[in-house]
């Protein structure tokens, strides 16, 4: 049974508290706190890939390396967010945060000061495992003090935070690349990350819901783990050793194995570490869903999108950043806005709007070509950027707002963990696709484009350099043939990303259908 203490705080969590209760009962003071840690984690998850071929070039790093660099970095945190959440809801919120922004500065200062690539990656894992106390538990610190009806606001401010500091990325990670070095992406972590513990120390109330004295689920903690950690790996693997190859298919089947071995042991523990009746509300099971084909598009066509402009179109990262702004201000206005119709009208609404505004973005795509014109590229950018900004806020408030608010940390851990699966998903399945498509297409576009079949067939192991937007051309090549490698190398690309936008598009219908056929206003959102 919950304490008399928890359960005063959790009441009070869902009454406007007065302005005699002082600033560590203000909830908006709370939405500051907890907004700058998200800033600074979420600047660090999109400036590392700037900051990738300088870190090989220094420390002498092999792609594998560099790989690890980011996945290290994924599967911990991954393995370690409905944790973090449940600690955070079971021991304080306000404690687990505030140790999860301690442990990603210093975790960042480390990176910088490693000198070694293995040093890179263990850091990395480190940041990662402390991202993964910190994220759930802003959304549940908001859980905590915002009553339902300022909920939703609360959560659309929050993806605001979310979309601008991703959004600013590959901007500030460029520019510091450039005029500073690779390391400072990561020290830039350090003064962030204490003005959040400064002003988390001021104003951050301490919530949490204790269950009395039992013992913590530590079976259900491992086997979440190696799930996850499974899970993906697999994924994560898949495009460079094969789908279908014994490792993949050996790992995902592990992954998913342990996780039904999981979702079943929860059921029949008293104190679980994933509340399995969370997922009794379609509106938090549909939204989970939905965030993960999200990420799996957002996250997915950034990753092409960024190889078209910078290695097809010539640009500088910087530049390619600049030309993205119009994806970057429409998620950050979307998301205040798919908030206010989300509070208005219920996520039955503004997710399948948001889903469909993804899919005309990606069907959009499909005209581009290798010489396409900004005019024709930047408006799928202002369509994807408003879809993803509005499901990014209706989908929070649909899993963390459907939760009691005793749970409101684990739901933000459910959260971020569909963002993070389908995020690497995104990225490792469409890579698969522009590839396939890329080596079944290469022969024959390179001849069309007035390459001689007899020296067209020659450039079929380029595919993979040809997958990421780079022709096969070297120095003494004739001008016609190096145009014409040029050219048909550029289609094959294209090819391959037409494949990757008709798969999204049809995905984010399925997420739009889902969404207005199962998502309910939940009345039982507002009991705590």
């Amino acid at each position: 049974m919950p304490s008399a203490t928890s359960e005063h705080r959790a009441m009070s969590a869902h009454s406007p508290p007065g302005p005699s209760l002082g600033r560590r009962s203000n909830p908006w003071l709370t939405l500051i706190a907890v907004a700058i840690g998200l800033f600074m984690v979420n600047l660090d998850a999109s400036v590392v890939s700037i900051a990738n071929p300088e870190i090989g070039r220094d420390l002498n790093a092999s792609t594998a390396d560099l790989q690890w660099v980011t996945n290290a970095y994924l599967i911990a945190m991954a393995a370690a967010l409905i944790l973090g959440g449940k600690l955070g809801d079971r021991f304080g919120r306000r404690t687990y945060y505030m140790i999860g922004t301690i442990g990603f500065t210093i975790a960042s200062v480390a990176i910088g000061l490693a000198g070694s690539i293995e040093g890179v990656i263990a850091f990395r894992a480190a940041q990662g495992f402390f991202a993964a106390l910190l994220i759930p538990n802003t959304l549940g610190l908001l859980r905590a003090v915002f009553p339902p009806k300022k909920f939703g606001m609360a959560v659309g401010l929050w993806a605001m935070v979310a979309s601008c500091s991703t959004a600013l990325g590959p901007i500030v990670g460029g520019l510091l690349v450039e005029r500073v070095n690779w390391e400072s992406v990561f020290y830039i972590n350090a003064p962030i990350g204490i003005i959040a513990l400064a002003v988390s120390a001021l104003v951050l109330p301490q919530s949490k819901n204790s269950t009395g004295h039992h013992r913590f689920d530590i079976p259900g903690v491992i086997m979440l783990a190696l799930g996850l950690v499974a899970l993906i790996f697999g994924v994560i693997k898949g495009e460079t050793w094969g789908w279908t190859s014994g490792g993949t298919l050996g790992a995902l089947v592990a992954g998913v194995a342990i996780l039904v071995a999981f979702g079943w042991y929860e059921t029949r523990v008293r104190h679980p570490l994933l509340p399995m009746r969370l997922f009794r509300s379609p509106s938090l099971t549909i939204g989970t869903i939905v965030t993960a084909i999200n990420f799996f598009v957002l996250l997915g066509v950034i990753f092409f999108l960024m190889l078209y402009l910078q290695n097809v179109r010539g640009f500088t990262p910087v530049e390619a950043g600049v030309r993205t702004l119009p994806l970057s201000l429409a998620t950050v206005v979307a998301s205040p806005l798919g908030a206010a119709l989300t509070g208005r009208f219920g996520a039955r609404l503004s997710m399948p709007i948001g889903m469909m505004l993804q899919a005309a973005a990606s069907f959009w795509m499909l005209t581009w070509d290798a010489h396409s014109s900004y005019a024709a590229v930047w408006p799928p950018f202002l369509a994807l950027g408003l879809g993803v900004g509005m499901v990014m806020s209706a989908s929070s408030d649909a899993i963390v707002g459907s939760a009691p608010a005793k749970d409101g940390g684990v739901a933000g851990g459910v959260q971020a963990t569909a963002l993070q699966i389908g995020g690497a998903l995104g990225t490792s399945v469409l890579i698969s696709l522009v590839s396939s498509r890329v080596g079944s297409t290469l022969t024959g576009e390179l001849i069309d484009a007035g390459v001689p079949a007899s020296a067209a067939g020659a450039f079929e192991k380029a595919g993979d350099a040809v997958a990421m937007g780079i022709s096969p051309v070297s120095d003494g090549m004739p001008a016609r043939l190096t145009a014409a490698i040029v050219e048909g190398s550029g289609n094959a690309f294209m090819n391959g990303v037409h494949s990757a936008v008709l798969l999204t598009g049809v995905l984010c219908v399925v997420g739009a259908i889902l969404a207005a056929a199962g998502v309910r206003r939940n009345p039982e959102a507002a009991r705590p």
